[in-house]
């Protein structure tokens, strides 16, 4: 049996709506690549050792239909603008938390104790395998993701973020509303898409940025 094929990137977005289009283009931004997939489909496997099948987390979102509509359409336009990888039709299947010296093709899980800096993410698709430093999930509870992370052996306390960022793992498209606006997607991949490039160019400073998308209308 062939082995799988294994692409390396910077950042893997999982879900290609407007929360994954928005971290994307705010990523293409700042120079930081990424490949954005659709998102995880759970068709009732059982979870194994060390390995995290993330359930779907994809509700209707009814609040400003109109104006993510537009925002949506921007959003397509930049990222077809700027042939950013966005892969509509490769659905991820699983994440695993990997060893970075695992052999290209064999991946292999590997317990968080040894040697806890040189791990790194893997998304399973069934084109093949995603290796990433940085994981951004759109459109899923906090709850959702602790049990995956618990499963992963991954221990989150009260500082969901912190620990998140920790792990090189982002949250957005989600807050204590079921349904955030628009406006707040946007605001999270903004502050993401930060966050991301801060940890890829530690040495370089920001440019100052004024909104949130130039040819995105302003929100009110």
């Amino acid at each position: 049996m062939p082995a799988a094929r294994t692409e390396r990137t910077t950042t893997v977005v999982i879900g290609a709506g407007m929360s994954g289009l928005a971290v994307a283009s705010e990523l293409s931004r700042y120079g930081v690549d990424a490949i954005v997939v659709d998102g995880l489909y759970i068709t009732g496997s059982t979870q194994s050792p060390g390995t995290g099948l993330l359930p779907r987390c994809d509700a209707a979102d009814v609040a400003c239909l109109q104006e993510r509509s537009e925002i949506l359409r921007h959003l397509r336009n930049y990222a077809t603008s700027h042939s950013l990888d966005v892969r509509n039709t490769t659905r991820a299947v699983r994440l695993d938390r990997v060893d970075e010296t695992a052999v290209e093709g064999s991946v292999a899980s590997v317990s968080l104790q040894d040697k806890p800096d040189s791990h790194q993410w893997a998304v399973h698709t069934p084109n093949g395998v995603l290796l990433a430093d940085h994981i951004v999930v759109t459109r899923c509870g906090q709850s959702q993701l602790r049990r995956m992370l618990a499963d992963l052996g991954i221990a989150i306390g009260q500082n969901f973020v912190a620990a998140m960022r920790a792990i090189g793992m982002y949250l957005v498209g989600v807050g204590e509303l079921a349904t955030p606006t628009p406006k707040e997607v946007l605001r999270q991949a903004k502050v993401v898409g930060q966050a991301i490039s801060a940890k890829v160019h530690p040495d370089s400073v920001h440019a100052a940025h004024v909104g949130v998308f130039a040819a995105l209308p302003t929100l009110a």
